[in-house]
């Protein structure tokens, strides 16, 4: 198995399962088309995964000194962060509770062939 070299963006604030969606279009493909595919894709969690994609293609140059044009996305995955706790006002005095989700975003990529 090659070296995976990876990158995680903690707390970010978008719910998983939202996140989920583009973490599976991504995973298994050559970077430039992953990047291809997130640039091209309309929701909030594809500019999330280009930063992180981006720093993992970084850390694979500088630390391990891949090469960049080999490099497969291995791993893409979505873990839960914090859950913070909100309250909306609702009919009759009541109150309801709301969620504001967040999310641990990891990319890992390594060298096949």
């Amino acid at each position: 198995m090659a070296e995976q070299v990876r990158a995680v963006a903690r707390n970010v604030r978008i719910s998983p399962q939202k996140a989920r969606l583009m973490a599976d279009a991504i995973r298994g493909l050559p970077v430039e088309r992953a990047l291809a595919v997130l640039t091209l894709s309309p929701k909030k969690s594809a500019k999330l995964f280009i930063k992180v994609l981006r720093s993992a293609v970084s850390n694979a140059e500088e630390n391990n000194g891949m090469d960049v044009d080999a490099l497969t996305v291995t791993t893409a995955k979505v873990d839960t962060g914090m859950t913070l706790k909100r309250y909306r006002p609702k009919g009759m005095g009541r109150m309801r509770q709301r969620f504001h989700r967040h999310s641990h975003l990891t990319v890992a990529v390594s060298e096949l062939g």
